[in-house]
């Protein structure tokens, strides 16, 4: 009878395997196959994040004109018609005479086209300008910084997709092994060569890898399912087929070549000059209080008035107007205080750009120590995994044989899983490191290139 309860208790297990829930699962939708280069260039293009950014780009664009910053002279055309009713009562100075008028209507229509423009304005004007252009470039930049956060993002999380994918057959293998495990001792228990507590054993870890298994194929979804949602892909349960089998790592880098490229490409040190500039041209409007201002104005109407009353019937008026205004402020109380603060807010971004190039200095440093000691330490790792690789061949050899006990069977089974997690998890951690290196030294766009 317990006998058969195991035998039907494994059978139970084998068809409770993850391998086989997991593959029907991914048979569901369609397939997106593509390389990260193809993945960014995909999301470059349909990612709502990025497609605000750009129409935010082309408002700043739109701003950037001539009739914005007040070069062009203001038209405008006005009509009109009023008209009035009334009565009155004259008195004659000389015999006291009243003349009397009653329900006299009044009436005229006027048109007319004006213009005004500045031609001089303490170089105000041409300050606008340059601010509306610098205005422009720096929503350029914004969205370049906008653009590289999201390759950035997307470059991990697809690392991170092959991360948990090599995670998940680890885990089918540690299933297969533990599946392999409970049939020995299963067959072994039969003709009382295992005890009762060896097959216990196996099943209870047979079903603590199937487990973990399970939950793995959870964590590789959703991970896929973050790929999708970068990607704007509205399918959520389609597969997807990265190029990649493996996490390449570029061990090329150069710390010296990184700093260079840093100060001349890093975009937050770009949106730091242009806070600098716009800091300049605050205090050039502020100083174009001190200058006067020259205005041209002209303007052609017309004019139709109807009487009622009097000798004049009715008149008509026609012609142009014209003239020049000049006038300058000579005296503004808030003129010093803004002229002086403006001096001020030129320092202060001149210190926070010295303090953002010595933030970025130490994160480059940071972040190299921690490239070249999760190098160091995937190398070491490596050779780690060899020599529980040559353990676990070692440990099932002696088990087969029956020289070694389940536990030191599994220990050994363990520790190779523990092995390749340890060279997973250091592999993700230097490629971090490495897309934060490339962000931070302007060339994170070469994960764009097809390789």
């Amino acid at each position: 009878m317990r006998l058969t309860k195991y035998i039907t208790l494994y059978a139970m297990l084998l068809m409770m395997l993850p391998s086989r829930a997991s593959h029907a699962q991914d048979n569901a939708g369609s397939t997106i196959y593509g390389s990260l280069s193809q993945f960014i260039e995909t999301g470059l293009k349909n990612n709502y994040g990025l497609r605000i950014v750009r129409n935010e780009e082309k408002m700043a664009e739109n701003n950037a004109t001539l009739a914005n910053a007040g070069y062009l002279p203001v038209i405008s055309a006005k009509a009109g018609y009023d008209g009035s009713h009334y009565s009155s009562n004259a008195t004659s100075r000389q015999d006291g005479s009243v003349t009397k008028s009653r329900n006299t209507l009044d009436h005229g229509f006027s048109a007319g086209i004006n213009a005004e423009w500045t031609i001089f304005d303490g170089f105000k004007i041409q300050t606008n300008h340059k601010r509306l252009q610098e205005l422009k470039q720096q929503s350029r930049t914004q969205t370049r910084i906008a653009i590289e956060d999201y390759v950035a993002n997307l470059t991990a999380e697809y690392y991170n997709f092959i991360q948990q994918r090599i995670r998940m057959r680890n885990l089918r293998n540690a299933v297969k092994l533990s599946k392999e495990r409970l049939r020995i001792v299963l067959e072994r228990y039969t003709i009382g060569s295992a005890s009762r507590l060896d097959l216990q054993q196996a099943q209870v870890d047979f079903n603590a890898d199937s487990a973990q298994s399970l939950k793995q194929h959870e964590i590789l979804a959703t991970s896929r399912i973050k790929l999708y949602e970068m990607m704007a892909v509205k399918d959520m349960n389609s597969r997807i087929q990265v190029g990649d089998t493996t996490i390449a790592l570029d061990q090329t880098l150069e710390f010296d070549t990184l700093l260079s490229s840093m100060l001349r490409n890093n975009s937050s040190i770009h949106i730091s000059s242009h806070n600098r500039r716009m800091a300049e041209l605050d205090y050039k409007t502020a100083m174009s209080r001190d200058f006067p201002y020259i205005k041209l104005n002209g303007g052609y109407n017309y004019s139709h008035d109807n009487y009622g009353g009097g000798t004049t019937k009715k008149r008509d008026n026609w012609g142009a107007n014209f003239g020049v205004t000049m006038g300058i402020t000579l005296f503004d109380g808030k003129r010093n205080s803004q002229r002086r603060n403006a001096q001020i807010n030129i320092e202060n971004t001149e210190l926070a750009s010295k303090q953002l190039e010595q933030s970025l200095r130490a994160d480059l440093a940071d972040l190299w120590q921690a490239y070249k000691n999760n190098l160091r330490l995937l190398a070491l790792e490596r050779e780690n995994l060899i020599t529980a690789q040559e353990n676990h061949y070692i440990a099932h050899e002696r088990y087969m044989l029956g020289d070694l006990p389940g536990i030191e069977m599994r220990e050994a089974q363990q520790s190779l899983l523990n092995a390749e997690e340890r060279i997973l998890v250091a592999e993700y951690n230097t490629k971090l490191c490495e897309i934060s290196l490339r962000q931070l030294s302007g060339s994170i766009m070469r994960y764009t290139e097809r390789l």
